[in-house]
């Protein structure tokens, strides 16, 4: 197997380097733990945090977008380099033979593009905590950001959901990411229960049943999938380790040192 190139160890470093930051930008929501944003974090959507009408709105936006955006950035230079092919592909061979890590880079930019269009789509007010803001919703009365948000906001958890799905198979399949081998598996199927919550709360929202801790649900399905983002980023960077190690087995390790044949004794004169 031929060693990678320079500028794939570069990408990859960059790589894990905004796959890092996109995963703590996407968990600022814990800031509310210190700050006093007036919303309850067990019934409130996420996204409420950076409605417009909220005091701390424009940080949470701006974080929302600096996630978004390093998610985007992070996806494209993994296909650029190829991020995930096979051993047996080698670098040369892409990701033509690696379909599970294209579509789960191309997942994962899905994914921050339209978090980043989150971000710029917020809420006007608070319908979980504000009785009229959900009225209004409910009649209509609500500027069409409201529905444009529930559309990029689908996008994303969409593109996020197919990422940890795709990845975490590609890592398996292919052998790379040790991180995403082992915790991955647990991470989705945690993600999966924790998105039946949000959904199933949600839908009792909407229909006035009650708010079944909509807060607690979302906020777990955005912290696994941080969890998931910052492992992913290990295993990226750990990725020049693995693949010394793989071309080492390959090649029945490294050959033993032949001992030193001892020198004849001198003959006396």
């Amino acid at each position: 197997m031929p060693s990678p190139q320079p500028g794939h160890r570069t990408g990859r470093t960059t790589v894990a380097a905004l796959l890092l930051l996109s995963a703590v930008a996407y968990t600022a929501w814990v800031l509310e733990v210190v700050l006093s944003t007036g919303l309850d974090p067990v019934q409130a959507y996420i996204s409420e945090l950076a409605a417009e009408d909220q005091p701390l709105g424009g940080l949470f936006r701006a974080t929302d977008l600096v996630a978004g955006l390093c998610l985007f950035a992070a996806a494209g230079a993994a296909l650029g380099t190829g991020l995930g092919a096979g051993p047996a592909a080698g670098w040369a061979g892409g990701l033509r033979r690696s379909r599970w890590a294209l579509v789960g880079w191309s997942a994962l930019a899905l994914f921050g593009a339209a978090t980043a269009a989150d971000s710029r789509l917020p809420l006007s007010c608070t319908p979980t905590s504000d009785e009229m803001c959900a009225a209004r919703e409910t009649a209509g009365l609500v500027p069409a950001t409201h529905t444009a948000h529930a559309v990029t906001s689908s996008l994303a958890m969409a593109g996020a959901l197919t990422a940890l799905v795709a990845l975490t198979v590609a890592a398996r399949r292919y052998g790379r990411w040790q991180p995403v081998r082992r915790f991955g598996p647990w991470l989705l199927g945690a993600e999966l229960l924790a998105t039946g919550w949000s959904l199933a709360a949600i839908a009792a929202f909407q229909a006035g049943r009650g708010h079944w801790a909509l807060g607690a649900g979302q906020r777990l399905q955005v912290l696994l999938v941080a969890l998931w983002l910052a492992v992913l980023a290990l295993g990226v960077a750990r990725q020049d380790r693995e693949d010394r190690q793989s071309r080492q087995d390959q090649e029945g390790g490294p050959e033993p040192r032949r001992p030193a044949e001892p020198s004849p004794e001198r003959r006396p004169a």
